[in-house]
């Protein structure tokens, strides 16, 4: 429950909760989350305005929150390691995150036998991003007709902008109305219909499993290298740098899905408690919550 609705029910202040909650987390064994580490996660999540993140490491194994810390950089990335230990740090065999290079960058100078791999919602992100860049770039050219007081420019971009959520959605959850403005575009805009084909092409290639999953990224590279559409090729060789931290999830199966379902938690934390004074009182609270420690209780 919510600081506020503990402290009624015992008759305290929700600060006297607060310490509470910070004494039970500091007199829990830390040691105990980071024995037998293996396979870990890694995430950055905001918890405030202006730029502030959390740190966020679990155990893909145990499914528990194994450390998280004020501050997403190197920095911070490096004192886990450090926390970890030299013999705990290389027994670490797998490795998922974001695209995020400093995360890489790390975690190969740390623990360079570990295998890398990179989060396919994350991947298929980047091709909704760059098919959102092809919409408003062909918008922009509409809206240029359409000061022309063109009727017709006017309801091609009203068009163009509720096509958004049909372009970026799965063809088999898109409803009558969806799927027929996506193929109004294929017979008036192809340029942004293959846009679209292309964003689903990365999207089952990374989603794929079997010895066919690979071959059909590789195929999807060589395709969007020579799609002449330029939000793509600069994609494609994003993909290409990425390709064996891809090949990796692809062959192993781990994706930072439990990483963000954490982070997700973390944020329900945050918004029951309206947002947090002290950053360390939610870490507290996400670590009582989230690393399936239990506290002894006196009696």
């Amino acid at each position: 429950m919510s600081s506020t609705a503990a402290a009624r029910l015992l008759r305290c202040t929700w600060r006297t909760i607060g310490q509470i909650i910070a004494r039970v987390v500091a007199d829990l064994n830390g040691e105990e989350l980071l024995e037998g580490v293996t396979r870990i996660g890694i995430d950055e999540i905001s918890y405030r305005r202006h730029y502030r993140y959390l740190l966020v490491v679990v155990d893909h194994d145990r499914r528990r929150l194994i450390h998280a810390v004020d501050g997403a950089h190197p920095t911070s990335l490096n004192a886990f390691f450090d926390l970890l230990g030299e013999e705990r740090t290389q027994a670490i065999t797998h490795v998922s995150a974001d695209g995020a290079p400093w995360i890489a960058r790390t975690v190969k100078k740390r623990c360079p036998k570990a295998i890398m791999c990179a989060d396919t919602f994350h991947v298929v992100q980047w091709a909704g991003d760059a098919l959102d860049l092809v919409r408003r770039e062909l918008w922009n050219e509409v809206r240029e007709r359409r000061q022309l007081a063109s009727r017709r420019a006017y309801d091609e971009g009203k068009i163009l902008n509720e096509a958004r959520w049909s372009l970026w959605k799965k063809p088999e959850n898109l409803s009558d109305a969806e799927r027929a403005r996506l193929d109004y575009i294929a017979a008036t805009h192809p340029r942004l219909h293959r846009a679209w084909a292309l964003k689903e092409g990365l999207r089952v290639a990374v989603t794929s499993t079997g010895p066919g999953a690979v071959a059909a990224l590789d195929r999807w590279i060589a395709w969007a290298q020579r799609c002449r559409i330029s939000q793509f090729v600069r994609l494609a060789r994003r993909i290409r740098e990425y390709r064996s931290a891809i090949v990796a999830t692809i062959e192993h199966g781990l994706t930072n899905a439990l990483v963000e379902s954490f982070n997700t938690k973390i944020r329900l934390i945050t918004r029951r408690a309206f947002g947090f004074h002290n950053v360390n009182a939610l870490i507290a609270l996400a670590r009582l919550t989230l690393s399936g420690q239990r506290p002894k209780l006196p009696t």
